[in-house]
């Protein structure tokens, strides 16, 4: 059984880690931009940061016994996630919709702070 907390953290997780993947696919399409010059510095600093966060909340749930086992896409709107437990696997839906809203505000919120880290 996930606890609240430790499901807050799996969520948390599951959204670094399609930003990392959407950021690793969209990087490909921006070395054929003609500014790539521009835009490709800033996505590398923030697939690093991404990056970090990442591992550091995949190390998080090691430490509590929690991972992913796999992605199962259920249909267009709904994806299933199946997580591995100390006590149990767990099969948790999400909207797809709803995944990749939150995402985009994720990467949003990093762009803004590494903005005015920049400043």
């Amino acid at each position: 059984m996930i606890k609240p907390e430790q499901r807050q953290l799996l969520h948390q997780y599951l959204l670094i880690e399609l930003a990392v993947k959407s950021l690793q696919i969209d990087y490909q399409k921006a070395e054929q931009f003609k500014m790539k010059v521009v835009f490709l510095p800033l996505m590398d600093a923030l697939l690093k940061d991404l990056r970090q966060e990442y591992f550091d909340l995949k190390r998080q749930l090691a430490q509590q016994r929690i991972r992913v086992v796999g992605w199962h896409r259920v249909d267009e709107y709904f994806s299933d996630v199946q997580v591995a437990t100390a006590g149990n696997d767990v099969v948790l839906r999400y909207a797809n919709q709803a995944l990749k809203t939150q995402v985009e505000k994720l990467l949003i919120n990093y762009i803004r702070n590494n903005q005015q880290v920049l400043e």
